[in-house]
């Protein structure tokens, strides 16, 4: 059996840098407080909570004070920094600068639609941590939008500037887009430029994924995915894997393997989402081994 992990997997700039920035810290105090978890992969934010890191929700961000607090890479809405000054909260920042920038022309361009009478639509999933962030700079007007039925609550005589959130599916956005030029075009009976503004948001080191696990998983006869169960872009990435290999499989370690997935010729894949730390996919591939060796034995 011959086992590959696909070097273009793990953590993409972002979630890289803000594991760095939180054991930095962690080096010199033995607490340091998380909005959220850092990473959508229990694994890691297991290994991280042994060194010190703390994960707390918004609830209990309001009731602490003169302490350190790491905003994470999806970034954050202005009330956090708000609430960090009027606390004595010293906020440790990794948010993500495709995220910041991504926060910024948002924030312009609500500026924009409100004085012409428009509507952001932001493509991502409700209640994201990187959507929570992004629809803070609209005054939480903007209107998130990920299947079908979200489409209805778009007002199709107004103008509408559209957004995606940083780690969705390419495929699925210009999708979307089309969805909703088309009904302008069938509200309005026409579209002009005022009308429709859409924004290819996608973080390109995570759309550039997309070709490159396409290929991966045509190369391989079984496919291993690592990602946590939380993580959308596992979620949307596994389905690429899917599509083209049907002997694809989506673990969050390694004791979700089974046996009877293998065969002693197969040449198996590991791969993994933006959030999959690399120690992990290792750890996938010695268990994998240690399989064959069994294997071999019998």
């Amino acid at each position: 059996m011959q086992i590959t992990i696909d070097k273009n997997s793990g953590y993409c700039f972002g979630v890289e840098f803000a594991i760095k920035m939180a054991e930095d810290e962690m080096e010199n105090q033995d607490t340091l407080y998380c909005l959220g978890d850092i990473v959508h992969n229990d694994m890691e934010v297991k290994r991280l909570r042994e060194k010190g890191l703390v994960v707390i929700d918004r609830e209990q961000l309001q009731e602490l004070s003169n302490c350190k607090v790491l905003i994470r890479a999806h970034g954050e809405p202005p009330e956090t920094y708000k609430l960090a000054i009027e606390n004595n909260i010293e906020l440790i920042d990794a948010s993500c600068p495709v995220v910041l920038k991504l926060q910024h022309r948002v924030k312009n361009a609500f500026d924009k639609m409100e004085r012409e009478n428009g509507q952001i639509v932001i493509y991502g999933k409700k209640g994201h941590a990187e959507v929570i962030g992004l629809t803070g700079q609209t005054l939480e007007k903007a209107i998130v939008v990920m299947e079908d039925a979200d489409l209805e609550k778009i007002d199709y005589q107004r103008p509408v500037t559209l957004f995606s959130q940083t780690t969705k599916s390419t495929k699925g956005f210009y999708a979307l887009s089309e969805k909703i030029e088309k009904r302008i075009k069938e509200a309005k009976g026409e579209l002009n430029e005022l009308d429709f503004n859409s924004n290819d948001s996608i973080c390109r080191q995570v759309s550039n994924r997309e070709p490159q696990l396409q290929r991966f998983a045509q190369e391989n006869d079984v496919i291993l995915f690592v990602s946590g169960k939380k993580s959308s872009n596992g979620k949307a990435l596994y389905q690429v894997c899917l599509a083209e290999n049907p002997r694809s499989y989506f673990i969050e370690n390694e004791l979700e393997v089974e046996q009877d997935w293998f065969q002693k010729a197969d040449k198996v894949g590991i791969c993994g989402a933006t959030s999959t730390p690399m120690w992990l996919m290792e750890q996938v591939q010695s268990y994998v081994l240690g399989l064959e060796i069994e294997e071999l034995q019998d």
